[in-house]
């Protein structure tokens, strides 16, 4: 009997290949995080480069781990892992909160210790409780991810330091409009391949570029060895705080979700349906790499969707191509001058490629809302209400100022609050009571809600 083509092992050759894609398409969303967190810290180009290079590292093990599995860990199915962005955003909340910035890392990776090691635990419950997350709720999680991480895009392209008094100039817009071109560019006249890698394309390219305007600097790579590996708690041993560790909490909750619907969506794509222990083991390859990762100074790790599209796009189903992936991430964490390279983008270059980045994260949770049956009013207010929530943090950072410091880490993140108001208000329209609905009506995770019989009942024919 021929083996599924999920479990189909390729030549070398093409499987290197293939791996390597899955690699370049999710290059730069594995590096933002600790890009973004690193600079909120201020951390050197030496630091930065052995955040980013952990990062990859990590990255590569927690793929191992969802592709090959182990016992009842792994999903087993083609899954790329890698840092997930829901976490950013109250990762440099716990940043801003922590007065002695060396104790920053060390706070998030003890968060993410303890929340990684309660969704290990909670991984065989939550795969039953994912009613409670229908599409209103994931949709409104993701469109909240990008709109927090767009002002980051926006002041990278002003420069790196806002002290500094070139900052925000016609040079650095100019190169951060001419790198988002760029990318729109390949986006709308390429196909295949390169199509996939336009973002990478786009830095490489917006880094050339601005050379002659003074602003790359090579400094990074040439005092970077060629060889390392990431020391473990190089920044200093975890520390456990409460607030912290509620806050990456909510972020594993919102990964969790999203890793879900990632595997019901892959499993249909590649005609292996993600049952429920399939869901299970999944998520315990996600919580177990994300509780592991911070040993390696890495961050929590996330099952990429945009992997899921290069898988429907090539009719490469083999899992196996995706490990091979994780194969080059692992290698490219030991060798510190190629994960170097990424520190020496200029700062506007990685701002315009970010609006792309970033902005197609949100516009994933649009497309998530447009199966959340948004012609019903309960759905219309628990989006409009959760939003507005989690953009408080973004439109009105001192809107909590009179709140505790502790409590600021969660109120800070508008992703955690959003994420938060978007399931209880859920909870209370569509599951608590039966007055004028029924238990059927509530929306599956990937499927469009049915009609709630919110209207008046016609009376009763005489």
């Amino acid at each position: 009997m021929a083996d599924h083509p999920v479990d189909e092992k390729l030549p070398a050759l093409k499987m290197a290949t293939t791996g390597l894609q899955h690699v370049a398409a999710m290059y730069a969303g594995v590096v933002a995080p600790p890009l973004i967190v690193g600079a909120a810290i201020g951390l050197d180009a030496t630091d930065l480069t052995f955040l980013t290079g952990a990062c990859l590292f990590t990255a590569g093990l927690a793929t191992f781990l969802q592709t090959l599995g182990i016992w009842k860990i792994g999903a087993r199915l083609p899954f790329v892992n890698g840092v997930t962005f829901a976490g950013v955003a109250p990762m440099t909340a716990i940043v801003a909160s922590t007065e002695d910035k060396s104790d920053a890392l060390p706070i998030i990776f003890g968060a993410v210790i303890v929340a990684g090691l309660l969704g290990f635990l909670a991984a065989p419950v939550f795969c039953k409780a994912i009613r409670f997350f229908p599409p209103v709720v994931t949709g409104t999680v993701i469109t909240l991810i990008g709109i927090s991480l767009l002002p980051v895009a926006f002041g990278w392209a002003q420069g790196p330091d806002p002290t500094a008094h070139d900052y925000g100039s016609a040079t650095s817009l100019g190169l951060a409009a001419i790198t988002l071109l760029i990318v729109l560019l390949l986006r709308r006249f390429t196909t295949g391949f390169v199509k996939q890698i336009a973002v990478l394309l786009g830095l490489v390219i917006g880094t050339l570029i601005a050379i002659p305007f003074g602003a790359t600097d090579f400094g990074p790579v040439t005092d970077a060895a060629v060889i390392g590996f990431p020391t473990p708690f190089h920044f200093g041993a975890p520390q456990f705080q409460l607030a912290a560790i509620i806050s990456m909490c909510v972020v594993m909750v919102v990964s969790m979700t999203e890793s879900t619907a990632d595997m019901l969506a892959l499993g249909e794509i590649v005609e292996r349906p993600a049952d429920e222990r399939t869901i299970a083991a999944g998520l315990r390859a996600d919580t177990l790499g994300s509780a592991v990762s911070p040993l390696f100074n890495g961050f929590m790790c996330s099952a990429f969707a945009q992997n899921i599209g290069l898988v429907a796009m090539t009719k490469i189903r083999s899992r196996y191509v995706v490990a091979a992936g994780g194969g080059f991430l692992v290698l490219m964490g030991l060798c510190p001058m190629a994960a170097s390279l990424i520190a020496v983008v200029p700062r506007p270059v990685l701002g315009g490629a970010g609006v792309v980045l970033f902005g197609s994260v949100a516009a994933s949770g649009i497309q998530t809302l447009v199966r959340a049956a948004l012609d019903k009013d309960n759905n219309v207010l628990i989006v409009a209400v959760s939003l507005a929530v989690g953009i408080i943090p973004i439109t009105a950072p001192e809107f909590y100022h009179a709140f505790p410091e502790t409590a600021r880490i969660v109120l800070d993140s508008g992703i955690s609050t959003g994420c938060v108001a978007a399931v209880l208000l859920n909870l209370v329209f569509n599951h608590l009571g039966r007055g004028d609905r029924d238990a059927h009506d509530v929306t599956h995770p990937m499927e469009a809600g049915e009609e709630l019989t919110n209207a008046p009942k016609a009376p009763a024919a005489p």
